[in-house]
């Protein structure tokens, strides 16, 4: 099992950028598909972003495309969401999402239906 943490969240004015990152530790960190969800108040979790094992494959939700970017660094188990041109929607708790579901099997499945583990979220808050 893999235990995530999620840091980096803040308030922040329309149009800033926030670098949020999720420490993993467990198993093989290298081994997971790795995204990230939100969650605003009185909504659901929704996908945001995700990215394969390897590194090979991103996937982003259509709010975020262009603006949002997920990376990785499995030599420090960390994943990270860097987010531009922040807008006042993209006000929620940021989760950080894992598993070991391979690239295909995600490609298939959808991103949004490919993780198990969860962090505890951390806040973004973005002004207008």
């Amino acid at each position: 099992q893999v235990q995530l943490v999620e840091s980096g969240g803040g308030l922040v004015q329309a149009g800033d950028s926030l670098r949020l990152s999720c420490g993993a530790s467990g198993r093989t960190f290298s081994s997971y598909a790795m995204g990230w969800f939100r969650q605003a108040p009185g909504k659901e979790r929704e996908f945001v972003a995700a990215v394969s094992w390897n590194g090979g494959s991103t996937y982003y939700a259509d709010s975020v495309q262009g603006r949002f970017t997920i990376s990785r660094d499995n030599a420090k188990g960390t994943v990270y969401l860097q987010m531009n041109n922040l807008k006042p929607q993209d006000t929620a708790v940021y989760y950080c999402a894992a598993d070991l579901i391979t690239a295909q099997a995600m490609a298939v499945a959808g991103p949004e239906n490919s993780f198990d583990y969860w962090g505890q979220g951390t806040q973004v808050t973005v002004s207008a």
